[in-house]
Protein backbone atom coordinates (compact mmCIF):
# COMPACT_ATOMS: atom_id res chain seq x y z
CA UNK A 1 0.00 0.00 0.00
CA UNK A 2 0.90 3.92 -0.34
CA UNK A 3 3.15 5.01 2.53
CA UNK A 4 1.91 6.34 5.84
CA UNK A 5 2.04 10.30 4.53
CA UNK A 6 -0.29 9.19 1.30
CA UNK A 7 -2.38 7.75 3.09
CA UNK A 8 -2.88 10.61 5.85
CA UNK A 9 -3.01 12.89 3.04
CA UNK A 10 -5.71 10.53 1.63
CA UNK A 11 -7.69 10.43 4.74
CA UNK A 12 -7.51 14.36 5.25
CA UNK A 13 -8.81 14.44 2.03
CA UNK A 14 -11.61 11.83 2.26
CA UNK A 15 -12.88 13.63 5.33
CA UNK A 16 -13.39 16.96 3.36
CA UNK A 17 -14.79 15.66 0.51
CA UNK A 18 -17.04 13.23 2.33
CA UNK A 19 -18.38 15.80 5.55
CA UNK A 20 -19.08 18.69 3.12
CA UNK A 21 -22.71 19.01 1.87
CA UNK A 22 -23.65 17.13 -1.30
CA UNK A 23 -26.06 15.14 -3.50
CA UNK A 24 -25.74 12.23 -1.41
CA UNK A 25 -26.87 13.76 1.97
CA UNK A 26 -29.16 15.72 0.73
CA UNK A 27 -30.88 12.83 -0.38
CA UNK A 28 -30.76 10.48 2.61
CA UNK A 29 -32.09 13.30 4.07
CA UNK A 30 -35.17 13.94 2.06
CA UNK A 31 -35.60 10.08 2.07
CA UNK A 32 -35.84 10.49 5.66
CA UNK A 33 -38.07 13.69 5.98
CA UNK A 34 -40.57 12.15 3.27
CA UNK A 35 -40.68 8.68 4.38
CA UNK A 36 -39.39 8.38 8.02
CA UNK A 37 -36.18 7.31 9.69
CA UNK A 38 -35.97 3.69 8.62
CA UNK A 39 -36.39 4.28 4.85
CA UNK A 40 -34.02 7.09 5.31
CA UNK A 41 -31.56 4.18 6.83
CA UNK A 42 -32.18 2.00 3.40
CA UNK A 43 -31.65 4.91 1.43
CA UNK A 44 -28.35 5.27 3.04
CA UNK A 45 -27.87 1.76 2.49
CA UNK A 46 -28.76 2.12 -1.16
CA UNK A 47 -26.15 4.71 -1.94
CA UNK A 48 -23.88 2.92 0.05
CA UNK A 49 -24.22 -0.09 -2.55
CA UNK A 50 -24.58 1.63 -5.12
CA UNK A 51 -21.23 3.43 -4.56
CA UNK A 52 -19.39 0.23 -5.05
CA UNK A 53 -20.36 -0.11 -8.32
CA UNK A 54 -18.50 2.75 -9.34
CA UNK A 55 -15.51 1.68 -7.14
CA UNK A 56 -15.46 -1.36 -8.97
CA UNK A 57 -15.46 0.35 -12.00
CA UNK A 58 -13.19 2.48 -11.42
CA UNK A 59 -10.67 -0.12 -10.65
CA UNK A 60 -11.25 -2.29 -13.96
CA UNK A 61 -11.44 1.13 -16.14
CA UNK A 62 -14.36 1.08 -17.55
CA UNK A 63 -15.32 4.71 -15.91
CA UNK A 64 -12.77 6.22 -17.96
CA UNK A 65 -15.14 5.48 -20.97
CA UNK A 66 -16.87 8.47 -19.52
CA UNK A 67 -14.39 10.81 -20.29
CA UNK A 68 -13.49 8.87 -23.59
CA UNK A 69 -16.93 9.26 -25.10
CA UNK A 70 -18.69 12.09 -23.62
CA UNK A 71 -22.03 11.05 -25.77
CA UNK A 72 -22.53 8.36 -22.87
CA UNK A 73 -21.57 10.59 -19.97
CA UNK A 74 -24.29 12.43 -21.20
CA UNK A 75 -26.58 9.92 -21.52
CA UNK A 76 -26.06 8.47 -18.16
CA UNK A 77 -26.32 12.11 -16.71
CA UNK A 78 -29.87 12.71 -17.60
CA UNK A 79 -31.14 8.81 -17.44
CA UNK A 80 -30.36 10.00 -13.57
CA UNK A 81 -31.74 13.29 -13.74
CA UNK A 82 -34.54 12.69 -15.33
CA UNK A 83 -34.95 9.35 -12.45
CA UNK A 84 -34.42 11.42 -10.21
CA UNK A 85 -37.02 14.18 -11.31
CA UNK A 86 -39.72 11.17 -11.62
CA UNK A 87 -39.25 10.35 -8.20
CA UNK A 88 -39.39 13.53 -6.35
CA UNK A 89 -42.62 14.55 -8.68
CA UNK A 90 -44.03 10.86 -7.17
CA UNK A 91 -43.11 11.57 -4.47
CA UNK A 92 -44.57 15.11 -4.10
CA UNK A 93 -47.95 13.53 -5.36
CA UNK A 94 -48.10 11.12 -2.79
CA UNK A 95 -50.82 11.11 -0.15
CA UNK A 96 -48.83 11.00 3.82
CA UNK A 97 -49.23 7.64 5.31
CA UNK A 98 -51.68 7.44 7.71
CA UNK A 99 -51.95 5.28 11.07
CA UNK A 100 -53.51 2.25 8.92
CA UNK A 101 -51.34 -0.53 8.59
CA UNK A 102 -47.89 2.04 9.72
CA UNK A 103 -45.39 -0.90 9.82
CA UNK A 104 -46.33 -2.46 6.59
CA UNK A 105 -46.55 1.08 4.62
CA UNK A 106 -43.18 1.40 7.02
CA UNK A 107 -41.17 -1.52 5.21
CA UNK A 108 -42.84 -0.79 1.79
CA UNK A 109 -41.46 2.48 2.07
CA UNK A 110 -37.82 1.22 3.20
CA UNK A 111 -37.63 -1.82 0.28
CA UNK A 112 -38.30 1.39 -2.07
CA UNK A 113 -36.08 4.15 -0.94
CA UNK A 114 -33.10 1.15 -0.95
CA UNK A 115 -34.19 0.38 -4.37
CA UNK A 116 -34.64 3.79 -5.79
CA UNK A 117 -30.76 5.00 -4.12
CA UNK A 118 -29.18 2.16 -5.53
CA UNK A 119 -30.38 3.23 -8.89
CA UNK A 120 -29.69 6.86 -8.47
CA UNK A 121 -26.23 5.95 -7.16
CA UNK A 122 -25.36 3.70 -9.80
CA UNK A 123 -26.69 6.22 -12.68
CA UNK A 124 -24.79 9.09 -11.37
CA UNK A 125 -21.71 9.78 -14.12
CA UNK A 126 -20.07 12.30 -11.50
CA UNK A 127 -19.34 9.73 -8.81
CA UNK A 128 -17.77 8.01 -11.10
CA UNK A 129 -15.46 10.23 -12.50
CA UNK A 130 -14.49 11.46 -9.42
CA UNK A 131 -13.71 7.87 -8.19
CA UNK A 132 -11.32 7.75 -11.54
CA UNK A 133 -9.93 10.98 -10.42
CA UNK A 134 -9.54 10.64 -6.86
CA UNK A 135 -8.06 7.27 -6.20
CA UNK A 136 -5.58 7.22 -8.27
CA UNK A 137 -3.80 9.62 -6.86
CA UNK A 138 -2.97 7.47 -3.51
CA UNK A 139 -1.88 4.56 -5.29
CA UNK A 140 1.50 3.06 -5.98
CA UNK A 141 2.43 1.56 -8.42
CA UNK A 142 5.54 0.32 -6.33
CA UNK A 143 3.27 -1.21 -3.84
CA UNK A 144 2.94 -5.11 -2.90
CA UNK A 145 -0.93 -4.82 -3.92
CA UNK A 146 -1.72 -4.51 -8.15
CA UNK A 147 -3.14 -1.08 -8.95
CA UNK A 148 -6.89 -2.59 -8.87
CA UNK A 149 -6.37 -4.00 -5.33
CA UNK A 150 -5.48 -0.61 -3.98
CA UNK A 151 -8.32 0.68 -6.16
CA UNK A 152 -10.90 -1.16 -4.39
CA UNK A 153 -9.30 -0.86 -1.09
CA UNK A 154 -9.15 2.98 -0.96
CA UNK A 155 -12.50 3.12 -2.83
CA UNK A 156 -14.02 1.15 -0.22
CA UNK A 157 -12.74 3.34 2.72
CA UNK A 158 -14.21 6.14 0.75
CA UNK A 159 -17.29 5.26 0.53
CA UNK A 160 -17.49 4.14 3.98
CA UNK A 161 -16.76 7.45 5.09
CA UNK A 162 -19.29 9.09 2.06
CA UNK A 163 -21.48 6.44 3.95
CA UNK A 164 -20.81 7.58 7.71
CA UNK A 165 -21.99 11.30 6.24
CA UNK A 166 -24.97 10.30 5.02
CA UNK A 167 -25.97 8.38 8.20
CA UNK A 168 -25.31 11.76 10.08
CA UNK A 169 -27.73 13.71 8.24
CA UNK A 170 -30.45 10.72 8.25
CA UNK A 171 -30.36 11.02 12.04
CA UNK A 172 -30.40 14.93 12.01
CA UNK A 173 -33.60 14.63 9.46
CA UNK A 174 -35.18 12.02 11.44
CA UNK A 175 -34.87 14.58 14.98
CA UNK A 176 -36.48 17.47 12.85
CA UNK A 177 -38.86 15.19 11.68
CA UNK A 178 -40.03 13.38 14.78
CA UNK A 179 -41.52 17.23 16.36
CA UNK A 180 -44.06 16.64 13.60
CA UNK A 181 -45.07 13.07 13.60
CA UNK A 182 -48.37 11.97 13.85
CA UNK A 183 -49.69 15.20 11.91
CA UNK A 184 -51.05 14.49 8.70
CA UNK A 185 -50.85 17.95 7.53
CA UNK A 186 -46.81 17.48 8.70
CA UNK A 187 -46.30 15.10 7.09
CA UNK A 188 -47.63 15.88 4.09
CA UNK A 189 -45.36 19.03 4.12
CA UNK A 190 -42.65 16.58 4.60
CA UNK A 191 -43.54 14.57 1.36
CA UNK A 192 -43.58 18.14 -0.57
CA UNK A 193 -40.43 19.23 1.01
CA UNK A 194 -38.60 15.59 0.17
CA UNK A 195 -40.05 15.73 -3.23
CA UNK A 196 -39.00 19.03 -4.45
CA UNK A 197 -35.15 18.24 -3.01
CA UNK A 198 -35.25 15.16 -5.61
CA UNK A 199 -36.65 17.14 -7.80
CA UNK A 200 -33.83 20.31 -7.66
CA UNK A 201 -31.50 17.40 -7.39
CA UNK A 202 -31.86 16.08 -11.12
CA UNK A 203 -32.49 19.75 -12.22
CA UNK A 204 -28.86 20.86 -11.06
CA UNK A 205 -27.70 17.41 -12.12
CA UNK A 206 -29.07 18.16 -15.52
CA UNK A 207 -27.90 21.47 -15.95
CA UNK A 208 -24.91 20.77 -14.92
CA UNK A 209 -22.28 21.22 -17.79
CA UNK A 210 -19.19 19.64 -16.14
Amino acid sequence: MPSFEILVAFVVATSIFAYMPGPSTLYAAAQTIARGRRAGWFAALGIHIGGYVHVVAAAVGLAILFQAIPILYLALKLAGAVYLIWLGISMFLTKAETATKPQVAGQKSARRAFWESVSVEVLNPKTAIFYVAFLPQFADPSAAFPIWVQLIILGTVVNIMFSSADAICVILADKITTLFKGSSSANRIANKIGGSVLVALGVNLALDRR
